[in-house]
């Protein structure tokens, strides 16, 4: 709402000329400094023209901004009726010895309030965003305190001056108007949290003024004393124009309005004892009916909005405690959470009904963050945790922070481990170009602690334990592929025999007991016992014939050369040593360094068997391929000489009982898997 330089000052020249004639007729109402003669003046065209030059205000910022534009319009109409009132008051009745009670002029006056209702309505419908039910009660606590305090003043009085029924009746709508107008003003500001903004404030303070020196003059007159020209008359046209300059201030934003601090319980009080006051004064001095109502009725509004108040504050701190407990990209609970909820449950927990903490951590994620970004990142992290929750039926999920999820499980070990596995599950995801899966610790409550501090200790050290194991199986299974991918490059039919080499060897170690890092130690190594061929001149290894010995020479240093590739990782060092010690013999008689029976690694006894095995059944050079049966004659003819006798049997076992493991690839394989007289 912008006026030009000059609109701007021609409202300015208005305004201050306006304040000149209140003070003016103020001047002349106390002082008569014009002379007695000129009052009449002032009281008939002075007084009515200041309210004119109010109302001329509201329709003139009605007319030229489409902001607010029927309030101000509403009002410029109401203070045109109430100027019109005092006109025709002058002009037809002031000479009257007894003006007619109800006259027209009351119908003009009383058309301006319901404008002003109107007016008022329309206003904070544009200043206020929502309507709360606090701002609902505390708009009507205020409206029945104003209304109580008027009606104790003004009412009685009215009813109790003896004055015709048509002139109490009338008294009577002018302060029930009145009243309802300080309602109104009252509630307004309680709408808008009693900021109401330059705009409201001054509409409401005209209005407010309005009212009380209107219900002044109908006290005044129900008491017998009719006052002529006072100074206080001169209160209603600087009503008008403190409602004429509402009009030209910028209006406040609509904004969502919020009550908090001293506001909340000071106004509400402050109504409460006005409504208590008058009560008590009804003990001494009888009110009337509608005071006493009213009055009751406030302190009813005030006990309805105290209780809302405590009901919202109890909500609040409900909200607050699940914010500060609850992890906000997730919804999972946060560490905070799981501390108060641990406590809980190791109180709870006993060997026949114990719990699981299990602590979890994001494999890849790093790697998927940098590479996708932090947006893509948090939407996983948010997809996880909604599949962590749903698989923690029985428990609860949490989120610690970063990449770290926690799950307190419920049930007997068992159910605890089927958590645990659905757990592992949910916390993994895979797509083009990333992997994500999860390690786990594990602490039972009270098996593996009884402490909340230990329980973390111990879940957190097996997390860590299982994810450094994950860590550098993951170092050796990259530089695994790397070096296969060199060996296949080097001949294309090797891989296929590392490959069922190293099935068959996961195989029969684990049925004589050797698991995880063990296990896949060996599996490993079954794939890789042969990278040392890549010192092995290419005449050597595709030669039809027998070997000379400076070509056994060769041979026998390859597991030596794989030995030292393979060390060159430090997380393939437990595979190295395997690898060196693939070719011993279980009499001691295999190389690099002639270790015999239990002193070779079970690991490298199991691989040595099976690449036999594989390569008796597999198209060589330097001969056919014998069938399963055969090979498997052969291996126990060589028990307790080549090969283990309780690896052989394990292996026979595999091979019978599942044929495809031992099937032999297609192609050929190469040394150092010639025939087992060869080796003897």
């Amino acid at each position: 709402m912008n006026l030009s330089a000059r609109g701007n000052r021609a409202l300015r020249i208005t305004q201050g000329i306006a304040f000149a004639g209140v003070g003016a007729y103020a001047a002349q109402s106390t002082t008569s400094f014009c002379g007695a003669g000129a009052t009449p003046f002032f009281e008939s065209w002075v007084y009515p023209g200041l309210i004119l030059v109010a109302a001329a205000m509201c329709l003139v910022r009605g007319h030229m901004f489409a902001t607010q534009r029927k309030s101000w319009l509403v009002l410029g109409v109401g203070l045109a009726l109430w100027a019109a009132g005092d006109v025709y008051y002058s002009l037809f009745l002031a000479d009257l010895e007894a003006p007619p009670i109800p006259s027209p002029s009351d119908s003009l006056w009383l058309a301006f309030y319901p404008a002003c209702y109107t007016a008022v309505v329309l206003l904070v419908r544009d200043r206020v965003r929502e309507f709360r039910s606090t701002l609902w009660l505390d708009g009507v606590v205020g409206a029945l305190a104003a209304s109580a305090i008027g009606a104790a003043l003004v009412f009685g009085t009215i009813l109790g001056s003896g004055g015709g029924a048509s002139a109490v009746a009338i008294d009577l709508t002018y302060a029930l108007a009145d009243l309802v107008l300080v309602a109104f003003v009252v509630a307004v500001f309680a709408l808008t949290g009693w900021r109401p903004g330059m705009a409201l404030f001054l509409l409401g303070s005209g209005l407010m003024v309005s009212a009380i020196v209107d219900s002044f003059f109908l006290y005044e007159s129900a008491t017998g004393t009719i006052p002529g020209s006072t100074l206080v008359a001169s209160l209603w046209p600087t009503a008008a124009l403190l409602i004429g300059c509402a009009a030209w201030q910028r209006p406040a934003p609509a904004t969502a309005i919020r009550l908090e601090g001293w506001r909340v319980f000071i106004m509400p009080s402050a109504f409460a004892l006005s409504g208590l006051g008058l009560l008590a004064y009804d003990t001494f001095e009888s009110l009337n009916p509608l005071a006493l109502i009213l009055a009751m009725a406030t302190l009813a509004a005030v006990i309805v909005r105290m209780a809302l108040t405590f009901r919202e504050n109890v909500k609040l701190l409900n909200s607050s405690r699940r914010e500060a407990m609850t992890d906000a990209l997730t919804g999972l609970g946060n560490r905070r959470k799981l501390m108060h909820d641990l406590e809980h449950e190791v109180s709870l927990a006993t060997d026949d009904s114990p719990r699981g903490l299990l602590l979890f951590d994001l494999d890849g994620f790093k790697q998927y963050n940098d590479r996708f970004g932090h947006p893509l990142g948090d939407a996983l992290l948010a997809r996880l945790g909604r599949r962590l929750a749903a698989a923690a039926k029985h428990g609860s999920a949490y989120r610690l922070g970063g990449d770290e999820f926690c799950v307190i499980a419920h049930g007997s070990g068992a159910d605890i481990m089927d958590i645990t596995e659905r757990s592992k599950a949910a916390l993994s995801e895979q797509g083009e170009g990333f992997h994500i899966e999860s390690s786990c610790g594990v602490a039972m409550i009270p098996g593996d602690a009884s402490d909340i501090r230990v329980a973390l200790h111990v879940a957190d050290e097996r997390l860590y334990t299982q994810k450094s194991g994950r860590q550098r199986f993951s170092v050796s299974r990259e530089t695994g592929a790397a070096l296969l991918q060199a060996l296949e490059e080097r001949e294309p039919d090797l891989r296929g025999h590392l490959d069922h080499v190293a099935e068959l060897s996961r195989t029969v170690a684990a049925k004589l007991g050797l698991a995880g890092q063990d296990l896949d130690d060996v599996t490993r190594a079954a794939q890789l016992h042969d990278v040392g061929k890549v010192a092995v001149p290419d005449a050597v290894l595709q030669k039809a014939g027998p070997l000379d010995p400076m070509e056994w020479d060769f041979m026998h240093q390859h597991t030596i050369v794989g030995e030292r590739i393979l060390s060159a990782a430090p997380a393939m060092t437990s595979v190295a040593k395997l690898v060196r010690s693939s070719h011993e013999r279980f009499d001691g008689k295999g190389y690099p360094d002639g270790m015999a029976g239990d002193k070779i690694p079970l690991g490298a006894r199991v691989i040595a068997a099976c690449d036999a095995f594989h390569a008796m059944t597999s198209n060589r050079p330097y001969g056919k391929s014998l069938s399963a049966e055969e090979a498997m004659e052969e291996l126990l003819r060589c028990a307790n000489l080549q090969f283990d006798p309780r690896v052989v049997e394990t292996l026979c076992e595999v091979v019978t009982s599942e044929p495809h493991k031992a099937r032999p690839a297609r192609g050929r394989a190469t040394l150092p898997a010639r025939t087992l007289a060869l080796e003897a």
